[in-house]
This record gives structure tokens, C-alpha cells and sequence, in this order.
């Protein structure tokens, strides 16, 4: 179905659209502007929306509101926000019902007419994301960015050629209902994460798995071998499979200093101006994944220039001699252990926040190993501590119960040459509505000190 197609069957559709955050505005907005009789879901009051609900009111969008707004879900079409399952009741009933279920990103790969890469993975997807979307556009190509990241691309797709190239950042909640694939899959890694969602671990993998499972022949994926989960999918790969990793041999490896591509030497590891081995490994990845697209030299320029995407090892001042870094994606211990790894400075570590289900033992040694002094705020805190003390770790740690707190200790443990880092190995739901909330919040009380 292309965009022609889609917008003559949503004419005059009822239409019903989960989720009134910002991410959905626009595809209300494009739904209204199509024709069709749209009416938007959520859990928010009309006066926690304040002003969005007037915006929608005004565009004729019926509002279903409160705590009760699934009770009598129900329309032709219903996009689906990707954090609600698809075996939700109300869901599942309307399914039964006739409804078709649906969500933004489905109908983007069915109407987009432009080249897809799309990259999945536990940790590194946004990073690789932006590398790739940024070194196509270096070398010309007219290329669009979103998914999990960036603005809704499907009010975008009428705009795009077939010569263009978008590039999406897609989540295990987005792939879980996936029924098509990307001509370029990535998959960075895959380690336990998000098991508060997924029924287990193996319906995580699975929605990962997603990502390639609809490909041709003619189709790539790119997976990292040194991931046991990442290498098993590309072993199925239905077309070229592109492996890399930094530890042993792959398609794209290290030699040297120097990322190669098979015997030709691409980039000198040096030459990244964002910190850590796993940048390095993003680096491997985005180059796996435009090798035929873009020329060395121009990937060259982007290791030089690039500075890396906020709150993700983030630099946000040096204070009396000592660095305060925002990691505030590091939502999963790995995220939180491949962070402490880059510093080879005494770190003093803020972490804690909501749990996801899954274990946190691997954050010990790297905390052992790296940080000088613990603060622990939120719900994994007890957890987190637990799995530091089992690593045999004696360090001072503080629990606090506020980031003013946790700042204002930071700052009296940490000596001239010391990190200080924000870096929660968990999920910031506890306290915020997303980890850029938390991070914003931790640079604005260290731009204050």
C-alpha cells in the first residue's frame, strides 16, 4: 500500500488513536487532515492536557479521557501506541470486533517509498542510528531519521523519492508486531532488557528477530557475532549477512588500530572523537551497514567531528577539576557497566531507578573496578547495592532520596581529577517520564553548583 492507496482507504474512516503524547500529535493531526473521523485515548485528564486538548477539540478529534479510556475502545482503525501490548483485553476485544490493529510505524514501512535501514539492539541503537543517518547525509543522500528517535516520519512519506533513505530506531515494543522488514536490518546486540514488558526473555528476542524475519534474498542484515543472540539471527539471515565485532573475526573487524571491512582498512579507532570500546563497536556496526553508500573519507569526517548524542556519556562541565558526565540512557546494568568501562578515572557513580526485571549482578565488577563512591536513588537501589557488595566491593554508598541530594554528594565525594557520573542502570519511570527527563534535571542541578 502506498501512500496514494493508504490515504484513499482512511477517507472517512473512524479512526482511533491511543495516546495523546507527543509523538502521536502529528499522526492525529495528519489523520484529520486525510479525512478520517479521529478520536484519541489517554489516560490523562483534559485538564492534565491543558492546551493539547483544546488544540484537538479544535481540529473536530473526539477525546476519550481518564482512567477508564479503554472501557469502550473501539473504530475501523486503531493505531496502537508500541509501549501497550497487543494482548491488552480492550485490545483483543476489539480485535474480535472487526477493528484493525495498527500502529505508526506498521503503516510507515507499508507507504514509505524510500530505501529503510532500520537498527534494533539492548544497548548502542540510538548511537548507531544517528552515525548512520549522519554520515549518508555527509556524503548527500536526502535521508530522514526516526522511529525511536527523531519526529513521526509518516506525515513525511508522501515528500520522500525512491532515491531517499530513511533511517529508524525501533524498539522491541515497535517490532513486536512487525509483519515487514527493512532492506538494511542492524542488530547491534541483544542481552536481557525491557522483562517487565515481555512475557521472558525469549519473547524479547523474538520481537528483535522481527527486524529480519520479513527480508529477501536481496536484503542485508548486519548483526554483531560476538553477541550470542545477535550472531544465532544472523547464522537465519535470508540474504547478506554483514557480521562484526570488536573481538574476534568478522566481516568488520579490528586490526590494529584500524576498523577494516574485509582486507581494506576503513577508520583508525583513534581518529573517534567520542569515548569508549562500544563506540568503537558502533562505529563497526554504521560502517557494516553503509559500506556500498558511503565513501571512507566521508566516514573519516564524521569520526572527527561527531560528539555524540545527548545524554549518552554526555560532558556537561568540569568543576574544580573534576568531570560531570549525564549518561542518563543507561537504562539496563550492561548500558551502566560498558559506561564505567570507558573512564579510566575514579568515578563517583549515580545510579539507581525503576526496575525492568532483570538481573543486575553484571554492574558489580565494573563498580568494583571503576568507582570510588556509590549514591543510589530509586527503587533498584537495595538491588544494585546487593549486586555490588556480591562482587566483593567495599565502597562508600550513600542512599538518597532526591537528585538535589544525590548532586550535593557527588560533589563533596569527588576530588580533583574524579568523575562524576549519572549513569542509573535502570529505567527512569519511578521519578520521570523518560530518561531524557532525568538527564535534563541532573545537568541543571550541576550547571548549578
Amino acid at each position: 500500500m502506498k501512500v496514494a492507496k493508504f490515504k484513499e482507504f482512511i477517507k472517512g474512516k473512524n479512526v482511533s488513536v491511543i495516546g495523546i503524547g507527543i509523538s502521536n500529535r502529528p499522526l492525529i493531526s495528519y489523520l484529520v487532515s486525510l479525512g478520517a473521523k479521529v478520536c484519541a485515548y489517554d489516560k490523562k485528564t483534559e485538564k492534565q492536557l491543558g492546551d493539547i486538548a483544546n488544540e484537538l477539540k479544535a481540529l473536530g478529534v473526539t477525546l476519550v479521557l481518564g482512567d477508564n479510556y479503554m472501557d469502550n475502545l473501539s473504530g475501523d482503525v486503531i493505531f496502537k501506541t508500541p509501549g501497550m501490548r497487543c494482548d491488552h483485553p480492550a485490545i483483543v476485544k476489539a480485535r474480535e470486533q472487526g477493528s484493525i490493529i495498527t500502529s505508526e510505524m506498521e503503516v510507515f514501512f507499508e507507504i514509505c517509498p524510500a530505501n529503510i535501514i532500520a537498527v534494533t539492539g539492548s544497548d548502542g541503537k540510538t548511537t548507531t542510528t544517528t552515525l548512520i543517518y549522519t554520515m549518508l547525509s555527509e556524503a548527500g543522500y536526502n535521508t530522514y531519521v526516526g522511529g525511536n528517535i527523531g519526529t513521526p516520519l509518516m506525515t513525511k512519506a508522501e515528500e520522500m523519492k525512491n532515491s531517499d533513505y530513511v533511517v529508524l530506531e525501533l524498539s522491541s515494543f515497535q517490532l513486536h508486531t512487525m509483519k515487514k522488514s527493512p532492506h538494511i536490518a542492524v542488530i547491534t546486540n541483544i542481552t536481557p532488557n525491557h522483562l517487565d514488558w515481555h512475557t521472558d526473555y525469549a519473547e524479547y528476542i523474538d520481537a528483535k528477530k522481527n527486524i529480519m524475519l520479513y527480508q529477501s534474498t536481496t536484503d542485508i542484515l548486519v548483526a554483531n557475532i560476538g553477541n550470542e543472540e545477535a550472531r544465532k539471527i544472523g547464522e537465519q539471515a535470508r540474504g547478506e549477512w554483514r557480521s562484526f565485532s570488536s573481538k574476534q573475526d568478522a566481516l568488520v573487524h579490528l586490526k590494529g588500530d584500524f576498523i577494516c571491512y574485509g582486507d581494506e582498512e576503513i577508520l583508525n579507532k583513534k581518529d573517534i572523537k567520542i569515548p569508549g570500546n562500544h563506540n568503537v563497536e558502533n562505529y563497526m556496526t554504521a560502517i557494516a551497514a553503509v559500506h556500498d553508500l558511503v565513501d571512507k573519507n566521508v566516514i573519516n569526517k564524521v569520526a572527527r567531528d561527531f560528539g555524540g548524542v545527548p545524554h549518552r556519556i554526555e560532558l556537561v562541565r568540569e568543576l574544580d577539576g573534576v568531570r560531570y558526565y549525564n549518561s542518563s540512557i543507561d537504562s539496563s546494568p550492561n548500558r551502566t557497566a560498558n559506561t564505567l568501562n570507558t573512564f579510566k578515572e575514579p568515578v563517583v557513580l549515580i545510579a539507581g531507578g525503576k526496575d525492568k526485571g532483570i538481573p543486575y549482578d553484571e554492574v558489580g565488577a565494573p563498580v568494583k573496578e571503576h568507582v570510588k563512591t556509590l549514591i543510589l536513588i530509586g527503587a533498584t537501589s537495595k538491588v544494585i547495592d546487593e549486586a555490588v557488595k556480591k562482587s566483593g566491593a567495599i565502597i562508600p554508598t550513600f542512599f538518597v532520596n532526591t537528585y538535589e541530594e544525590a548532586v550535593a554528594k557527588a560533589k563533596e565525594s569527588a576530588d580533583c581529577g574524579d568523575v562524576v557520573l549519572l549513569s542509573s542502570a535502570s529505567t527512569s519511570f519511578d521519578m520521570f517520564n523518560n530518561f531524557e527527563e532525568r538527564g535534563n534535571l541532573f545537568k541543571e542541578l550541576v550547571n548549578k553548583l
